[in-house]
């Protein structure tokens, strides 16, 4: 058996972060110890992850300049991550009673709704469902 176990955001801070996953979005934080990066110095392992889902993301604090330049732009401003949720209607009425940014109004596709928003980091995110 093969699964996608997690996949990293590379974000500016934090709590902010956390805030922003699991305050806004409603994701469980799954995993927030402390950690040691390879040269010794402290940094966070911190995952979080939809309720009920298998991968989780795991949020990296930008450790110099490269990492610093993707944040916000993993993707080259593509939507590269995809959230589906079973309430549609719910989960965009509670984002955006938090305070998240979307980038139109949610419409009718042949697989669903949607609707792209965007974390706290920058990055393009489809929300779907039905």
């Amino acid at each position: 058996m093969s699964f996608l176990q997690r996949v990293t955001i590379v974000v500016d801070e934090y709590d902010e972060a956390i805030e922003f996953f699991v305050g806004a979005l409603g994701f469980e934080l799954i995993e927030d110890a402390a950690s040691i990066t390879n040269d010794g110095r402290e940094k966070r392992w911190l995952v979080v992850r939809p309720p009920g889902g298998e991968t989780g993301i795991l949020l990296a604090r930008a450790d110099g300049a490269d990492q610093e330049a993707v944040v916000g732009n993993q993707s080259a401003g593509r939507v590269g991550f995809f959230l589906h949720v079973d309430d549609f209607d719910a989960a965009y009425a509670r984002m955006r009673a938090a305070g998240v940014e979307f980038a139109g109004a949610p419409r009718s596709e042949p697989y669903g709704r949607v609707v792209v928003f965007v974390d706290i980091a920058g990055n393009r995110w489809d929300l779907l469902g039905e």
